[in-house]
């Protein structure tokens, strides 16, 4: 996704065709603070609260590329700036580029599977056809099972092919949107099953105006397209999509071009969309939230910031991934307490394949990732940080705290002996209850200076981290 960063229809015609398409979600009819296109005036929207609370979203990476779905297994820390990521790239969206660089596993592959003289826009009949396929009512089923609270859809990735019938054309290359509106029936039906909705756009790289390839470091700022032609399309492109799906989220990629104008583009959204959020990817100061990728903070931020990383190693479906290098259960749920107990949400990355189906080991473990909150939600949800984000017990075992209406909640990242179990530097007050989510059973406790004990019963509810409730009256 993200990797080192150091004319068409205007916006009025745009707004106007497409106004008529609002989405089912309350939009506000009236609002007292009207967003002016200025970074103090952006920066004066605050940060809403579903999203604070959200806790765990999925960015479902699907495309043109998800027809060869592959890329290679290497480079699992993503040191990005490493000289040979590029030719390496394990990003299987990224298959495009990949394909161009001389001597690359992936140039090799699309060579040997697809001939030398493929063109990879030719993808998109394979795509079209099954695409038909997609059931979006199932995924957004599965997606609320696993406990999901946003979901995020790559409207237009780095090689411009669009998941949307769009009004504003593309002047370089003709028949770069799939022949289902992919994103109306995306919007719809998570929004029926109760999430909220988020769109991905690449505002920086558009290999339809700037083709690359992004060979070497340097070329990652030399292939961003700044022409006033893209400005204008991405521009008028984030409006249209505002204007007809009113999304809860635009999460944006790799900057916005210098030719357009991401102050008005902002303040617009909010106008339109008061509650919404846009991420930091936009080159500007002004952001809701941050972005690392692959990343580990080891204590509470401030600012409310957002992981993101595949179920993988890559983001888009990658059909050479199995189970060294898709992320272990225990891991998985691990990292989304981690993450929340330091101010943060998590937004997983989910690569259908070309059909729309979720692969069976992602599945897996969105269905594992849904059993836990299911039990244990209740310390995941709505929480906030403690007044420390760590701490561990005399077993070793590794604690993350959250709390939330008066409860502290001690997470408990393995699985304790039963029995005694002492929580260091914890203090419930007299008169406190102690339980394990999963249970209502009251567990005995004592204070022992500065460190709780408290006992455990023979048989831990559920699986994976367990979690302490500490009512405190």
């Amino acid at each position: 996704m993200q990797r080192p960063r150091s004319t068409l229809l205007t916006v009025a015609t745009v707004l106007a065709s497409t106004a008529i398409c609002l989405s089912p979600v309350k939009i506000l009819a009236q609002q007292d603070k009207i967003y002016q296109p200025t970074i103090e005036s952006l920066d004066s929207h605050p940060l809403p609260q579903w999203y604070d609370d959200a806790k765990l979203g999925v960015m479902i990476v699907w495309g043109l590329y998800s027809v060869p779905g592959w890329g290679p297994v290497q480079h699992p820390d993503h040191d990005f700036a490493n000289p040979d990521f590029l030719k390496y790239d394990p990003y299987a969206e990224w298959y495009y580029n990949a394909s161009r660089i001389p001597g690359s596993p992936t140039e090799a592959y699309n060579r040997e599977h697809y001939g030398a003289d493929h063109n990879y826009y030719d993808f998109a009949n394979a795509f079209n056809k099954e695409s038909r396929k997609w059931d979006a009512d199932k995924m957004a089923a599965t997606l609320a099972d696993a406990g999901v609270k946003y979901v995020i859809l790559t409207t237009k990735f780095h090689d411009g092919y669009l998941l949307w019938h769009s009004s504003v054309n593309n002047p370089n290359q003709q028949n770069i949107q799939s022949d289902r509106d992919l994103v109306d029936e995306f919007t719809k039906a998570i929004r029926k099953h109760g999430m909220r909705v988020g769109f991905y756009y690449s505002g920086g790289f558009d290999w339809t105006f700037d083709r690359g390839p992004i060979r070497v470091n340097s070329d990652y700022e030399a292939v961003k397209p700044q022409s006033t032609a893209y400005g204008t399309y991405a521009d008028a492109q984030v409006e249209e999509l505002v204007a007809k799906y009113h999304p809860s989220m635009i999460w944006n990629d790799i900057d916005w071009p210098k030719s357009g104008n991401p102050l008005k583009l902002m303040a617009d959204y909010y106008n339109a969309v008061p509650d919404g959020v846009v991420d930091n990817r936009f080159g500007i100061t002004h952001a809701d939230f941050e972005t690392p990728e692959y990343t580990h903070f080891d204590a509470i931020r401030t600012k409310k910031w957002e992981e993101t990383r595949g179920v993988g190693l890559s983001f888009g479906y990658n059909r050479a991934e199995g189970e060294t290098e898709t992320i272990a259960p225990k891991d998985l749920i691990d990292l989304l307490a981690d993450i929340v107990s330091k101010n943060g949400n998590l937004d997983l990355g989910v690569g259908p394949e070309a059909d729309g189906s979720i692969s069976p080991i992602q599945l897996q473990r969105l269905q594992i990732l849904g059993t836990w909150l299911k039990q244990n939600g209740e310390a995941i949800y709505g929480t906030r940080p403690w007044t420390r984000a760590t701490g561990d017990t005399d077993d070793a075992t590794p604690l993350r705290f959250t709390q939330k209406a008066g409860n502290l909640y001690a997470i408990l990242l393995g699985k304790p002996q039963p029995g005694s179990l002492l929580l260091h530097t914890v203090t419930a007050r007299p008169g406190s209850t102690i339980t394990l989510l999963g249970s209502t059973e009251s567990l005995a406790w004592k204070q022992e200076n500065g460190d709780l004990r408290v006992t455990l019963p023979a048989t831990l509810p559920g699986s994976y981290a367990y979690v302490l409730r500490i009512v405190l009256p």
